[in-house]
């Protein structure tokens, strides 16, 4: 909707007419803020675990669920082509987790919801701005803890996780901001799967499916909007 408000009609023509903020990429800093949705998948890695009863448990993430993001940012320029971007935030979302035995079909599902505090560290390459638009890419690191509270169930996962990013965007030139869409692509190289299990104590059933996986890393896609 924000999107069809500031680039319809015949008031805004991005590709002539004047330069809106055309010095705006020379300030040595500045601040911003954004908004977006997010797509949080876990991976899987089996270790072909078998309990005493002869059952082979499979687990994996059928589908996503929309999550939304929130942050600000700082931007601080190198030069007229590289900047490194701050961009402190909170992702929420959620995974449905679907996990099947082999043999009789049995299966169960779990709602794991999240909710992640993030400081991404990014460097940004922009292209040659060409009048009021300029696309870029970017890359980095992105460290992160869910703070949502956890209940004992199959699955547990570690509060703590570490991303590789990349993404894509493009900076439009507005009168009043620049507004910026981005696509960025996490990937958690970190075992963020909690093996040891001593909540399950009591329920020792449960405690067969963590039994059965060797590691789990998370992913996620991420549709910004920044303001700046």
């Amino acid at each position: 909707m924000l999107l069809c408000c500031v680039f319809s009609g015949n008031a805004l023509d991005l590709s002539s007419g004047p330069l809106n903020r055309p010095y705006s990429d020379g300030r040595a800093w500045h601040l911003g803020f954004y908004v977006g949705v997010n797509a949080q998948d876990l991976r899987f890695r089996h270790n072909g675990f078998i309990t005493e009863s002869g059952e082979s448990w499979f687990v994996e993430q059928p589908g996503y669920s929309p999550g939304f993001n929130v942050g600000g940012l700082v931007d601080f320029r190198l030069n007229d082509y590289f900047n490194v971007r701050l961009s402190p935030g909170l992702f929420f979302g959620s995974r449905d987790i679907k996990m099947r035995e082999a043999e009789s079909g049995e299966m169960y599902r779990q709602n794991i919801k999240s909710a992640i505090v993030v400081l991404p560290v990014d460097v940004k390459y922009s292209a040659v701005r060409y009048r009021n638009s300029r696309p870029y890419l970017t890359a980095g690191i992105m460290p992160g803890v869910d703070v949502a509270k956890k209940r004992t169930d199959y699955l547990k996962l570690k509060p703590f996780d570490f991303y590789l990013t990349a993404g894509f965007g493009c900076d439009f030139y507005l009168p009043f901001f620049k507004l910026n869409p981005e696509i960025k692509f996490c990937f958690g190289f970190t075992d963020i799967l909690s093996h040891n299990r001593p909540d399950l104590s009591e329920e020792p059933d449960r405690f067969k499916i963590t039994q059965s996986l060797k590691k789990a890393t998370s992913k996620m896609i991420v549709l910004s909007f920044y303001f700046e």
